[in-house]
């Protein structure tokens, strides 16, 4: 396996980008500098690590495609404009923790990229990684993680914490990803006696951030400051509640699939 210059450039440009425009030393406030250039370090550090064990262990296109687009995507919302829009807007950074929550940790968990990390150097971190997942074997377990992570965050007065002191909100962004990184690894990759268990977890989280979304449609007044407009905390809403239930659906339709040729297999059908 050969990784292409145009690859490498890519993804160069996918992570730098942003940060020379939006989050630069040059321009972004005293605060948010540090942090901007870590989450950068730590996003390259991630990437060199995964396409050197790509060279020893090559995980097929599809993969290495996957992994590239959620790291890619990743990079865009927390180095992006996005991040900024975040700041002033409820609706953008509603789309920030979508992004988070139901669009990058899917694509992680479908790219399966721990063989690839751990051959490029993250070896050690098996010792943290390992005993994460053994979680996965519970998905209800998972999801009742996730769901007090997403809750905790939006509540108001911790949604105006992560907005005002960027510390903050890199780590609700780094409790987001890993909480729905081992919600989606313990639905995507269940194994069929615990199909049954991972579609009830999925529509479990379909449920309460359907009602979460309905909350912050129907409110009445803004609920994250009086300097944000109700529209456009409603539109917020709508994206948790209309779009960002769309990849719940698609995982419950897959598994139900799941479930059905097994159920199918067992009565010899």
């Amino acid at each position: 396996m050969t990784i292409t210059r145009a690859t490498l450039l890519g993804l160069l440009l996918a992570v730098f980008a942003p940060l020379a425009w939006a989050h630069s030393p040059f321009a972004a406030a005293a605060d948010e500098r540090l942090p901007a250039w870590l989450t950068a370090g730590l996003l390259l550090v991630l990437w060199a690590c995964y396409l050197r064990g790509c060279v020893r262990v090559w995980p097929g296109a599809g993969a290495v495609s996957l992994f590239h687009v959620g790291l890619a995507l990743g990079g865009l919302a927390v180095l992006g404009p996005l991040d900024d829009w975040a700041e002033t807007s409820t609706s953008a950074h509603m789309t920030q923790h979508m992004v988070f929550m139901v669009v990058v940790p899917p694509l992680f968990v479908l790219s399966r990229p721990l063989p690839q990390l751990s051959a490029g150097g993250a070896r050690r971190l098996s010792a943290l990684w390992n005993p994460l997942l053994r979680l996965t074997q519970r998905p209800m377990l998972t999801a009742y993680v996730h769901g007090f992570i997403v809750w905790f965050w939006h509540t108001p007065k911790f949604y105006m914490l992560a907005v005002e002191h960027p510390w903050w909100h890199a780590v609700e962004h780094l409790l987001f990803i890993v909480s729905a990184g081992l919600f989606w690894w313990a639905v995507l990759r269940s194994s069929r006696l615990l199909v049954p268990w991972a579609l009830l977890a999925l529509l479990f989280t379909l449920m309460h951030t359907g009602f979460l979304g309905a909350l912050l449609t129907f409110a009445r007044e803004p609920l994250y400051g009086e300097a944000r407009s109700l529209e456009d905390q409603q539109l917020a809403g709508l994206i948790m509640w209309v779009l960002g239930a769309i990849p719940y659906l698609l995982g419950a339709g897959w598994l139900g699939w799941r479930w059905l040729l097994t159920m199918q297999r067992r009565i010899g059908w």
